[in-house]
């Protein structure tokens, strides 16, 4: 009997290494040197402040990107909001805060919100490169309204899968958190049946190709990997899907690439 469930964890860790990448912080020993990850959030702030950008929806590479299913460019996205910060020392400046949903540490199928800064955003990145997309500034008015109400909170369900359908409510992961702010905003409202029915109506999810027999045996590995909430096709909320929404409806002001080197094309 040891010999089968070891050869059954042999299967799972050959075979579904590409399905576990987004919605958490990333964890373990950081790929890049501190100093350069702290150089690089101040550089994007910086390139965010110079767009006028009031809040910006920013993705970033927690993962090896050879490692992602196809159509995953991003493992975490969040709201980045020009704010005033208190320092430690008691003084204001202004700056931006990130408005994430992470998976908990000692229970990865509960998600909370938390606010860091970009520095620790991208803590623990698999290499510096992030999308990023500025919404126009009639939206960008709407959601900082919602972010600054009791709505931003109330579209949080802590029922974490990587693999949440945006179409269903009965889970959730970063992405699909994202998007419906987004469309609470669009709507002007806080009802969750009605943001489900705008999704399915107008948003198309990211479809993710997954074999049956990995669909199978994927909540073995972990239950983050539950795909209870799809049919027999999987789509997901993505960086690139939401982009694409955001742009096909004229939502954006700029989408775009951002390295060291600067802007690029996404």
């Amino acid at each position: 009997m040891k010999r089968i469930f070891t050869a059954i964890a042999v299967v799972l860790a050959t075979l579904l290494p590409s399905l576990s990448w987004a919605g958490s912080a990333e964890t373990g020993t950081p790929h890049l040197p501190r100093e350069d990850v702290a150089r690089y959030a101040k550089q994007l702030e910086l390139d965010l402040a110079q767009r006028g950008a009031n809040i910006a929806i920013v993705g970033r590479i927690g993962r090896d990107p050879d490692t992602l299913p196809a159509g995953i460019d991003y493992t975490h996205i969040a709201y980045w909001v020009y704010s005033q910060i208190t320092k430690a020392d008691g003084t204001k400046t202004k700056g931006y805060r990130v408005y994430n949903l992470y998976q908990t540490a000692d229970d990865p199928t509960i998600s909370t919100l938390v606010q860091d800064s970009p520095a620790e955003f991208f803590a623990g990145v698999y290499q510096l490169d992030a999308g990023v997309i500025v919404p126009d500034p009639r939206l960008q008015k709407k959601l900082l309204s919602v972010i600054s109400s009791p709505t931003y909170a109330s579209l949080h369900n802590s029922d974490y899968s990587v693999l949440a359908n945006p179409r269903t409510p009965q889970f959730q992961n970063c992405t699909e958190h994202t998007l419906d702010v987004l469309m609470a905003s669009l709507y002007d409202t806080s009802d969750q049946d009605q943001i489900k029915a705008n999704i399915a109506a107008h948003f198309e999810p990211q479809p993710i190709k997954i074999s049956g027999f990995k669909r199978l045996l994927a909540p073995a590995k972990s239950a983050t990997l539950t795909t209870a909430d799809h049919a027999s096709q999987i789509g997901t909320a993505t960086f690139g899907s939401i982009a694409r929404f955001m742009v096909t409806h004229d939502l954006s002001d700029q989408v775009y690439r951002f390295t060291p080197n600067g802007a690029e094309r996404f």
